[in-house]
């Protein structure tokens, strides 16, 4: 007999799986041909912020580095730099993660924007540091800026649209693990 807990777990990880492929076509379509422009926000980056935020549990490390290597190579950067920057703001918040019912969206928001600032601008210096043609800090911050605005977006999409929500308490086993 299956456990409904891993089942929802498992169903989850499908569908954030699923979502990332979804978005890595929509990004290599060759919609727009013309160069310049600015960059879009990184929704990717969003969803994992929002999901981490409400159901740690649902985003393994294995996970998060496999989608964004995946993102990396289908997009052609850099591969593993966005990886281990993303793998290492989504174990900082994992760390530091309430396990709370009331915490409210602004702190969120806040440590949400932080990490991603953080990781556009590490991002942005690897680029300037190693001279990587089209990469610069001024086109990460954009990004970087892009994403932050997009965030309450993916969150409300994610909590109404596709059912994240945050653990409550009768979600915890007695060590205080989401079960």
């Amino acid at each position: 007999m299956i456990d409904p807990v891993a089942l929802d777990r498992g169903l989850y990880r499908l569908l954030y799986a699923g979502l990332a492929g979804v978005l890595t076509f929509l990004l290599i379509l060759p919609i727009d041909t013309m160069p310049g422009g600015l960059p879009g926000p990184d929704l990717m980056l969003c969803l994992t912020i929002a999901w981490l935020h409400r159901r740690p549990d649902y985003l393994p490390p294995w996970l998060i580095a496999g989608v964004f290597l995946m993102l990396d190579i289908m997009l052609m950067r850099p591969p593993g730099l966005l990886t281990a920057l993303v793998l290492l703001g989504s174990e900082f918040l994992r760390a530091r993660q309430q396990v709370s019912v009331e915490t409210p969206f602004g702190p969120e928001w806040l440590m949400a924007t932080a990490v991603i600032v953080a990781v556009f601008v590490l991002q942005g210096l690897a680029f300037a540091l190693f001279a990587v043609p089209g990469g610069s800090l001024g086109a990460s911050l954009v990004c970087a800026v892009l994403s932050v605005l997009a965030y309450p977006g993916v969150v409300l999409i994610s909590r109404f649209g596709l059912g994240v929500r945050r653990i409550t308490p009768g979600d915890l086993d007695p060590r205080g693990l989401a079960r």
